[in-house]
């Protein structure tokens, strides 16, 4: 199988349907290894997440350390920056202001101005972020992990199998940006979703529901599809770890939004028992989905699906919706347009202005000025 993999990465084919994740460039981890090939010859990598508290402090409620948003470090309870960090900063920020303004030549057209040379001539151990790239598994599974284990500590590290690069029909294997947002949110939360039940549309890699898990009684992660549903649950096992302080459950299962009923039979995997479709209709409190809006007849069908969950359910419900906007030059506009972000901004307002006497739906921004637990890029669009 490594031989196979080796040739696959050497010479990598993308195609015009080829959608590629940057989130692996904004990992703390030192490197990602390519553990295996799934069912459809995908390279899978094995990533860590680094979470900036531990199990134990997530049991005690304690903060140890967190990101503001406005990238600058910012630690709580009495933990100040180190002089080193203090120094990085203030060397990008000189880095980044030299000269850097907009400039127009003779004809009016734009010159861009380059980064000076200088930022990217600083040595490596002076970068505020590691410098990570891909690494293919060239030994055994158990030795090649055993470096990487010992300098991450299993109580804060979140360990992720995914893809990096995949059809569009495919995303679901990759990470992305969105996912870490909602983490985020669930972990300067905690208290909000202590011992709930929860239900994740579109889970993918199942890095939210894991999250969630640290807090919640119990998540049904759920997605389409048996490789996904099939990765997703190899890391929910990997993160055990991270849910026994708190004795979270997640289930994964499968749930098509093209479909309107759930899968209750008995011979395919994933599938959902009676007691499980009532257990959740019974408890469910809280639903999330994370950049799962990137296809209208998708998001179309999403809110369909979510209806008729939330009709069905005992209780009211919250539901959280993460997401980034992806710009995009349109031929049919001649402009930069975020086409699926609009769709889905118009089918949320269809459904709070719903009115058949049943349901009501209330839609509330949530400000993103919350501390960043994970290590990733938040950006803008998020």
């Amino acid at each position: 199988m490594v031989d196979v993999a080796e040739k696959e990465m050497d010479n990598p084919t993308f195609r015009s349907d080829t959608v590629l994740s940057d989130v692996h460039l904004h990992c703390p981890s030192k490197s990602h290894l390519m553990v295996r090939l799934n069912a459809v010859g995908q390279p899978v990598f094995l990533s860590y997440f680094k979470l900036l508290w531990s199990t134990e402090d997530l049991a005690s409620g304690k903060h140890v350390r967190e990101i503001t948003t406005g990238g600058e470090h910012q630690c709580k309870s009495g933990d100040e920056l180190c002089a080193k960090d203090r120094s990085n900063i203030k060397k990008e920020r000189e880095l980044n202001s030299e000269g850097v303004e907009a400039l127009l030549d003779d004809d009016g057209d734009l010159e861009v101005v380059r980064r000076p040379r200088s930022a990217s001539d600083l040595p490596a151990e002076d970068l505020l972020r590691d410098i990570v790239c891909p690494v293919i598994l060239m030994k055994g599974k158990e030795d090649a992990f055993e470096d990487e284990e010992q300098e991450c500590p299993c109580s804060d590290v979140v360990k992720i199998e995914h893809t990096m690069a995949t059809p569009l029909e495919d995303v679901g294997k990759q990470v992305w940006r969105a996912a870490f947002l909602l983490a985020d949110y669930i972990l300067f939360k905690r208290d909000t979703f202590r011992s709930c039940s929860v239900l994740e549309l579109g889970g993918g890699t199942g890095i939210t529901s894991i999250i969630m898990g640290t807090a919640a009684k119990r998540v049904y992660c759920t997605d389409v599809g048996e490789d996904l549903l099939a990765m997703c649950e190899q890391n929910v096992a990997l993160n055990k770890h991270l849910m026994e302080s708190g004795g979270g459950e997640i289930k994964v299962k499968e749930l098509d939004w093209l479909k309107d009923e759930f899968c209750t039979d008995p011979e395919a995997p994933y599938s959902w028992s009676e007691e499980e479709i009532a257990d959740l209709l019974d408890h469910c409190s809280v639903i999330m989905a994370a950049d799962v809006f990137y296809d209208d007849d998708l998001t179309d069908a999403l809110f369909r699906t979510l209806y008729r969950i939330t009709h069905n359910l005992r209780n009211s419900c919250t539901v959280y919706l993460a997401l980034e906007k992806r710009l995009n030059f349109t031929l049919r506009h001649m402009d930069v347009t975020c086409e699926a972000y609009s769709h889905f901004r118009n089918t949320l307002n269809d459904l709070e202005n719903l009115q058949d006497g049943k349901m009501k739906y209330t839609v509330e921004p949530i400000k993103l000025d919350f501390c960043q637990f994970l290590v990733y890029e938040r950006i803008e669009q998020l």
